[in-house]
């Protein structure tokens, strides 16, 4: 049985958690189920990944594309978001946790926004795993809003010249590393708008099981599956 001592432990390992409704229907339930056990399992497996000396853990949970969803479904999904912060605050406390919140949060009611920011601050200073949930968050959406900022900055402080350690300040994600590994779940094969900037160079891993299925045994799995890949960043390893 290999064990993480045996192996290079991705720093930072990004996650599209999908297919909470498919799994819920496949066992004749509501999709709203589907989401409350996989708000379940994303505890599970963040101290998974602490437990395996993962640094920073970036997880998809709520798209800017998710607001076409039935309002129904976007209601239970923002209470069950209200619910997840709260009890993250004494999960993090107990788990020395740190978490972010990345995506856009202008639209997003104003508690959901004083909540997410209490959390962070309760947070800021624990030393474990840092959490980073994207909520109403898109890739794109990201950039642009990274692009105005670089233009404000711009106009207060011509001479600045931007290259990409420039840009990567005005992301979202600064001061976090781009994810070595991203993790999908429910079998896609796409990154569906999900850290286009920061997935560059990351190794991706694709599982046919719905998130609420997916293990910590399933993470090892993919951790051994990263360990086999050469990664060169466009030179050559020297193979001598």
């Amino acid at each position: 049985m290999t064990t993480t001592n045996q192996l290079n432990i991705p720093k930072h390992v990004a996650i599209i958690m999908d297919g909470n409704g498919r799994w819920a229907k496949n066992q004749g339930k509501n999709r709203t189920y589907g989401h409350k056990s996989g708000s379940d399992n994303l505890k599970v497996i963040a101290r998974a990944a602490s437990d395996m000396g993962i640094k920073y853990l970036t997880v998809y949970a709520f798209s800017t594309e998710n607001w076409k969803r039935p309002t129904s479904e976007v209601s239970f999904l923002m209470g069950l978001l209200r619910q997840y912060l709260k009890d993250s605050i004494k999960n993090a406390q107990k788990d020395n946790m740190r978490v972010i919140v990345i995506g856009r949060r202008s639209d997003l009611e104003p508690d959901i926004r004083e909540a997410i920011e209490s959390l962070e601050a309760a947070s800021k200073d624990h030393t474990g795993l840092t959490l980073q949930i994207a909520i109403n968050y898109g890739g794109r959406d990201e950039i642009i809003r990274a692009i105005k900022a670089y233009e404000i900055e711009k106009e207060n402080n011509p001479k600045i010249e931007l290259d990409e350690s420039l840009f990567a300040e005005f992301l979202d994600t600064k001061d976090i590393p781009d994810p070595e590994l991203m993790i999908r779940t429910s079998g896609e094969l796409r990154s569906s708008n999900f850290l286009i900037w920061q997935l560059a160079y990351s190794e991706f891993f694709f599982v046919k099981k719905h998130w609420p299925d997916f293990t910590s045994e399933d993470l090892m799995e993919a951790i051994i599956a990263y360990n086999k890949v050469s990664r060169r960043f466009g030179g050559l390893k020297d193979e001598s």
